[in-house]
């Protein structure tokens, strides 16, 4: 009879236990689907763009939790790889990377991360078609198994942008298509022109970092070729190109990103400065704000115009990628396809060209859709009325990022360094050659030769 008992009452817990576990079955079954978007960013365009997008389709009910880190002092890249690689409910769904490290994310150390487009829904080769991107962008964002991974929303393939009444006084006319044929294609061309421009007191540039980013962007090769650090013969040339613009006087000799730099574009340096290699964000963002003026004849602003470089190259750009383990995929897919994909007149890149992107008169920018760029309006009074558009679609077709490496801020930096010393005349240009290995194999783990 006790035995009886007990197998009841061994039989009674295994039927509670059973209905304990079935009931918190049903509960978890019953709890909504995660209504949150974890975004990681450097700065607050992106997750702007996300607020348009909720106010655009007040049916996306999720939720937006923000990050942004800047990427001074190299702060972003370690915070945004623990995030990922910690995963969990707060892990990024989206996230953002530049193009000084994008590679990393895409193809490099941290690619593994990164969800395939057509994994969120995404028609991948359709959108790519009829949006017309430029190739360059989706080579940088396609991960080593040839699945696209990231792209960006700007345009930013190179232009040279030029002084109308500089080109006047020497050429006799400031027409882009005159220009263009002056400044190139190839330097040969364009260092003619530089020694015209002396005869007349104007440097072509302001410092070798304006011509360094063109160098760079067009060289055939990367810092690293088959896992050695490679220095492509353009890269190296950069040696001889900057020495001689200081020989020459070609120059006002700034650093980039100085006080200095920004002088030269409102004539405020020592002697005027005929042009600047950038893509269009250099215009809107750095040199209309420094031209000393904010309407045609103010300072310099309206006296620029832009025509195609002597050489095809692109500086900057960010790239949105996905985190292959995000629970909201699909509400993913539908903001990066809005974001990176949608050539129609309610998709992002639209109302970024147009500047409408807050509502009318904002800056208009260059997009990665060339089907976008072509149906909208890209005048600029700061260009004396140009539609850059003109300029920068081709510029963006000219472009490649099959030069870039993970590792290519930081080499850059280093390369760049050494150059000056031997332009000064402070290292022979064998000893800048191999102090530069020096530093890459101390710092970086790769192999030099």
């Amino acid at each position: 009879m006790k035995r009886n008992m007990r197998i009841v009452v061994s039989l009674l817990l295994i039927c509670c236990m059973s209905l304990s576990l079935f009931a918190a079955g049903q509960a978890e079954a019953a709890k909504p689907a995660r209504k949150v978007i974890n975004l990681w960013s450097f700065t607050d365009e992106v997750p702007k763009m996300l607020e348009k997008y909720k106010e655009l389709n007040p049916d996306f009910d999720y939720e937006i939790n923000t990050t942004i880190i800047a990427t001074t002092d190299g702060a972003y890249q370690p915070a945004l790889d623990q995030a990922l690689a910690s995963s969990g409910e707060n892990a990024p769904d989206i996230y953002c990377a530049e193009s000084a490290f994008v590679l990393k994310y895409t193809q490099g150390d941290a690619a593994h991360f990164a969800a395939p487009y057509k994994d969120l829904g995404i028609d991948v080769n359709a959108k790519l078609k009829e949006a017309d991107i430029a190739q360059y962008t989706v080579d940088i964002g396609t991960n080593p198994d040839g699945d696209l991974v990231g792209l960006g929303y700007q345009a930013t393939g190179g232009a040279f942008i030029y002084r109308r009444s500089i080109a006047k006084d020497v050429w006799g006319t400031d027409d882009p298509a005159v220009i263009t044929s002056k400044v190139g294609p190839g330097w040969d061309k364009f260092f003619k022109a530089a020694e015209d421009l002396k005869k007349k007191g104007y440097g072509i540039i302001s410092g070798d970092g304006d011509i360094w980013h063109a160098i760079e962007g067009s060289s055939d090769k990367g810092w690293i070729v088959d896992g050695k650090l490679y220095i492509d013969p353009d890269r190296e040339a950069f040696l001889d190109v900057a020495k001689m613009l200081i020989d020459k006087d070609y120059h006002n000799d700034t650093r980039d990103w100085t006080d200095a730099w920004f002088a030269d574009m409102k004539d405020a340096g020592e002697k005027q400065i005929f042009g600047f290699f950038g893509p269009a964000w250099l215009i809107n963002y750095v040199m209309a704000g420094n031209s000393g003026g904010s309407a045609p004849g103010e300072g310099t602003y309206g006296d620029w115009a832009v025509c195609e470089p002597p050489v095809g190259f692109f500086w900057g750009g960010t790239w949105v990628l996905a985190n292959d383990k995000s629970p909201v995929k699909d509400a993913v897919g539908e903001i990066i396809e809005w974001i990176t994909l949608d050539s129609s007149n309610t998709g992002l890149q639209y109302y970024w060209a147009n500047g409408t992107l807050n509502g009318p008169g904002g800056t208009k920018d260059t997009v990665a859709s060339g089907t976008v760029m072509s149906k909208s309006d890209g005048t600029l009074d700061f260009l004396g009325g140009q539609d850059m558009f003109d300029v920068f679609v081709p510029a963006g077709k000219f472009a490649t990022g099959t030069n870039k490496t993970q590792y290519d801020e930081t080499i850059n930096m280093y390369w760049r360094d050494q150059v000056r010393e031997y332009s000064y005349g402070n290292k022979t240009r064998s000893q800048a050659i191999a102090d530069f290995k020096q530093q890459v194999a101390d710092n970086l783990a790769i192999d030099v030769d």
